[in-house]
């Protein structure tokens, strides 16, 4: 038969010796303790800490002990239900043994586990605020000049300047094949400047017509029979001759 009290006394002994400043007695009957357990120290030197109550039941180990989280500290209450899934994992794998340090050992394991997620989230976040920082950089300080990028560029240019001048040149001989040759009248009609432009020119080269105005004050006084068919004007003169 099983001595289910001197099972529990020896294993009580143990995890004494093995956790003094963690491990404390609240009860003894039913036997009931905490445990204290301490994640390893993450890159901020902070840890993940949880105490784990414990009572012993009359058969255990045979039973499972009866557990729950005492206190918590830096842990998620989504991590802390998971501890509590994991526990009751570990109890039933191992039940009919001592079990207490096992159960310990995988709540310390998960901890470290969570403690290195969290190192891995810090260290992506650091990443991408330097790969942030650099990329600033590079747009206030521009792009180094190499041999290889320069010749890069200069090929790109020339080929785009090249197609630049065949598309001018499309287009001046677009535009010389569309022009129509225009008659003086024409010209005239498109360009207004013409009306004027030779008296522009005579101005503009200081020359200028004077008009003797005395040949003309006598004109009205003649009777000029201009419909005559016989009229000569030049035998005017010759008469007053």
């Amino acid at each position: 038969m099983t001595d289910y009290a001197e099972e529990q006394r020896n294993e009580l002994e143990a995890i004494e010796s093995i956790y003094p400043d963690s491990f404390t007695v609240l009860s003894e009957v039913p036997t009931s303790f905490t445990i204290t357990v301490t994640s390893d120290a993450g890159e901020n030197d902070e840890t993940i800490e949880v105490t784990l109550q414990f009572t012993y039941v009359e058969k255990y180990p045979d039973e499972v002990p009866l557990w729950e989280i005492y206190s918590q500290e830096n842990l998620e209450d989504s991590d802390a239900e998971g501890i509590l899934t994991l526990l009751q994992q570990q109890a039933e794998e191992n039940l009919g043994m001592v079990m207490i340090f096992t159960l310990v050992t995988a709540v310390q394991d998960k901890l470290n586990e969570l403690v290195d997620e969290i190192n891995r989230r810090e260290e992506e976040k650091r990443r991408k605020e330097e790969a942030a920082e650099e990329a600033e950089k590079v747009l206030f300080q521009g792009t180094v000049v190499t041999i290889e990028n320069f010749l890069s560029w200069k090929a790109k240019f020339e080929l785009e300047m090249a197609e630049l001048r065949r598309k001018r040149q499309k287009e001046e001989e677009q535009q010389q094949a569309g022009k129509i040759k225009l008659t003086g009248k024409k010209l005239f009609e498109t360009d207004h400047n013409l009306d004027t432009s030779d008296i522009q020119f005579l101005e503009d080269s200081g020359n200028s017509v004077e008009v003797d105005e005395s040949l003309f004050q006598d004109l009205e006084e003649l009777d000029l029979d201009e419909d005559d068919p016989d009229f000569d004007p030049l035998a005017l003169g010759s008469d007053e001759d």
